[in-house]
This record gives C-alpha cells, structure tokens and sequence, in this order.
C-alpha cells in the first residue's frame, strides 16, 4: 500500500497505522481518501488481526480539519458539496468503526474535530497523559460533520455529548478516561508499546469470539433490548459449534494456556 500521508506496517498480525502530515496531522479531502482506501485494504487482508492508528510526532494525534482549506470550502457556502464532504468522512469512519478486527486509536497529543471523530470510530481508545480531545466545531459557527454527534451521545453517553460539543472545550486524558471516551492512559513515552500490549493480549482470546462479541455490541446498540439479546443468542449458538470453543474449555478444565486457531 503506497500512500502520502500515511505509513503502514504490519509486524505479527498487528498493522500500525502512522499519519504523517504537515500541519498537526489535519484532515483534508485527500487525507480521507487515504483513509478510506487504507481501510477497505486493511478489512479485506487476512494477514491483518488488529490494527494500532496514531499520530506522528508526540504532539498532535490528528489536530482537526484543515481549517483553511475548510474555510475556503465554506466561503463558496455550497449546501451540497457540504453535505457530500460530510457523507464522505462519515463512509470512511463507519469503515473503521466496521472492521471486524479490533482496532485501537492511541492518542499521542491534540485529538481535537475531526480527530476525536477518528478516534471514535476505533474499537478502543488509549491516550498519552499529555492528550487533549474535544469537539470544538460551535466555536467555527459548524457542528461535528463526521459521526461526532452520534458516536459520542453513544460512548460516553447524551450528557457528557452535550458538554463536550456545546462548549467546545478540550479536555485532558485523565477527563476523558473518567467519563468513558478513553479507555487506558498511559505515559507519553509507554503510549505505543503498552497498547500494543493490549492489542496482544485481544489477540490472545478466541479470535472468532472477539469478532463475534464486537458485532454484538455494535449491532446491538442500534436494536431494542430484546433484539439485542436474540442476537446475543444467535451468536452465543455458533460460536458453541466452533471448534475454538471446545479448545477454550477443555484448556479451562486441564489447566493450560488455550490454543486458538479461529475455526
């Protein structure tokens, strides 16, 4: 995969996924392009088990959108190519966000707009100590454009939602942690080798039960209680078929490290 603004390896199953652009990391069309397209081939390679995305450089994670490009954009106040911009991050970030492999955003600095939608597409979070994440569109006269409205009202719930993109504020790692948006922080210099260590040890479970349990609650948030569980059941019933199942338990009762193999 050859890209301008992004770097990829793959190292054990496990691709890392490096933006490198001038000007903190900010999104533009060509950025979500690269996105979208390094996505669709990370989905489709079974090679890749899991995926680590970050930020170049120890400062900015993804800072936003390049405001001056999004300043000329809007100065044509163009309702429909608007609108298309928008639907093109939102089909790039539910990319992400449907994998089907566990992915995890480690935050390295500034996570701010179109960032902190990035991230929140990712399966899991974890951030540096030094992080600082917010929504601050209102502060431009604009909204979240790229799924922040919905995925955050989701994740951390309608009140901290509310917050976060009315005020337009940043906040710090430890805040984000404490209301949900992140899941670890760790020290800046410990960022990638200890989600990598995380990742590892997803890695380490039943690989089609880790697939199965990620659909569940995806699917799941966007049915009924009862729909949800049905769904919880239907998955619950083939995994029991599997012949990773059977390996899992038997490890269990002989006490030994299991051996999954995703069959």
């Amino acid at each position: 995969m050859s890209f301008e603004f992004l770097k990829i390896t793959n190292t054990d199953g496990i691709a890392r996924v490096t933006i490198d652009r001038p000007k903190a990391n900010a999104l533009n069309r060509q950025v979500v392009l690269e996105l979208n397209r390094c996505f669709t081939q990370l989905r489709d390679d079974d090679s890749v088990r899991a995926v680590i995305f970050t930020g170049a450089g120890d400062k900015f994670f993804v800072a936003g959108a390049d405001i001056g490009g999004l300043a000329e954009f809007a100065n044509k106040a163009d309702a429909l190519a608007a609108r298309a911009d928008s639907r093109l991050g939102q089909d790039t970030l539910n990319i992400i966000e449907n994998l089907g492999k566990p992915s995890v955003a480690a935050i390295n600095g500034f996570c701010l707009g179109g960032g902190l939608e990035l991230a929140l597409a990712f399966t899991l979070r974890t951030a540096s100590r030094n992080a600082k994440l917010g929504l601050p569109e209102v502060s431009l006269g604009i909204i979240p454009g790229y799924g922040g409205t919905q995925r955050l009202a989701r994740l951390a719930g309608p009140a901290v939602a509310r917050e976060w993109i009315l005020t337009g504020d940043h906040f710090g790692a430890d805040e984000a942690h404490r209301v949900g948006v992140v899941n670890r922080v760790y020290e800046s210099a410990e960022l990638l080798s200890a989600t990598e260590t995380l990742v590892k040890t997803i890695l380490s479970r039943g690989q089609i039960a880790v697939r199965y349990a990620m659909e569940a609650i995806s699917r799941g948030l966007e049915t009924s209680l009862a729909d949800g569980q049905r769904l919880e059941s239907d998955l619950f019933g083939i995994l029991a078929t599997t012949q990773d199942t059977k390996e899992g338990l038997n490890a269990f009762v002989e006490k030994r490290p299991a051996k999954f193999t995703g069959k």
